[in-house]
């Protein structure tokens, strides 16, 4: 049989095939397969997120920074609760929630490093998100395919959150089983509750500068600058901030004659201003989750402790107490979150590929 004749016969079988296909209702035209779910190009993003941040080196080499300084810190809280259990100096009353806040002063506490360090886990997953891409020139190959900007954009944020809230949660969970097996106490409910919420406003407040990192690296082109704004912001709340805000305290401090209402309104118009920092606000949060002797966050007058009970505040109110920084924490975290999104979908993307 010719070439020519096979050739006629294959496109005979086609027609034929195709002539048949044609007589077939949509539904029967669709694949087997077609009655599974697709995953959508959402969670795929996320997933593949994630797992690049679980191979990088860079993440690797700061959760390793990030754990040795939390086990030095709960080798100072225990020393620091060892010693004041034997002088009887200590509050033997929510002993374990010390983990957290105790120190004997060789190292900072848990706490002190979070606030310190867990910036820099946001800011490292995150001021490369998108001029990474843009650079190598694969954010238009993506935004080619049937994806959508805001599932990119949102995806990038909720696969750096989601191993930010496991790294979070690993190591407050370390903290405790390290000392639940030093100190051989263990947590009561109301303990376990208060290191849970604890754990979460960190996760937002790292959740925070993972935003501000994203936010700069849509703004800026070079990965390099959108890392050295990132740490410089990081550095300004966490080093500068409270020098200046001292700086303004001492030079508009009222004068020893002053009314008991100047010196009221001077200091809550310095903390309003200390407020404005994101670490102070974690700072004030935390403290009334962990340790639940503070009872107030503010000034308290005579006519308001006269009378009062010295004891522990409950849970539901340590976390009222506690409320307007987490707000404040959020707010700020979906104000960055709203001018990344603004951003991302105003930008040209072709030309700048």
């Amino acid at each position: 049989m010719s070439g020519k004749t096979l050739t006629v016969n294959r496109l005979r079988g086609h027609w034929v095939a195709f002539r048949n296909a044609s007589k077939k209702t949509p539904a029967e035209r669709e694949p087997a397969t077609s009655g599974k779910r697709l995953p959508s190009p959402f969670w795929i993003i996320v997933q593949k997120e994630f797992g690049d941040h679980l191979r990088s080196w860079r993440f690797t080499i700061l959760i390793g920074i990030v754990t040795l300084a939390c086990i030095g810190s709960i080798y100072a809280a225990v020393t620091a609760i060892q010693a004041g259990v034997k002088s009887q100096e200590s509050d033997t009353s929510f002993l374990f929630l010390q983990m957290f806040t105790a120190s004997d002063g060789t190292l900072p506490t848990f706490v002190t490093f979070v606030s310190y360090l867990g910036p820099l886990i946001g800011i490292a997953l995150g001021f490369d998100a998108v001029n990474s891409e843009r650079n190598k020139g694969t954010l238009s190959r993506l935004m080619s395919q049937p994806i959508y900007r805001d599932d990119f954009i949102l995806a990038k944020f909720t696969a750096s959150l989601l191993l930010i809230t496991v790294v979070l949660f690993s190591l407050g969970f370390l903290v405790m089983g390290l000392g639940l097996f030093t100190i051989g106490y263990p947590p009561t409910p109301e303990e376990v509750m208060r290191v849970v919420l604890f754990l979460l406003v960190a996760v937002v407040y790292v959740g925070f500068w993972l935003n501000l990192s994203i936010l700069l690296s849509i703004r800026f082109r070079q990965a390099a600058t959108s890392a050295l704004s990132g740490i410089a912001l990081w550095i300004f709340f966490s080093v500068f901030y409270s020098m200046i805000i001292g700086l303004i305290d001492k030079a508009t401090a009222p004068s020893d004659t002053s009314s008991v209402t100047a010196v009221l309104d001077h200091y809550n118009a310095m903390m309003m201003l200390n407020r404005i920092s994101p670490a102070y606000l974690f700072s004030e949060a935390t403290s009334t989750l962990l340790m639940p002797g503070v009872r107030s966050l503010g000034p308290l007058t005579t006519e308001q402790v006269v009378g009062a009970i010295a004891s522990p505040l409950p849970l539901m109110q340590s976390i009222l107490l506690s409320w307007p920084q987490l707000v404040g924490l959020l707010a700020a975290t979906m104000i960055c979150f709203g001018i990344s999104y603004a951003l991302f979908m105003r930008q040209e993307i072709r030309s700048r590929s």
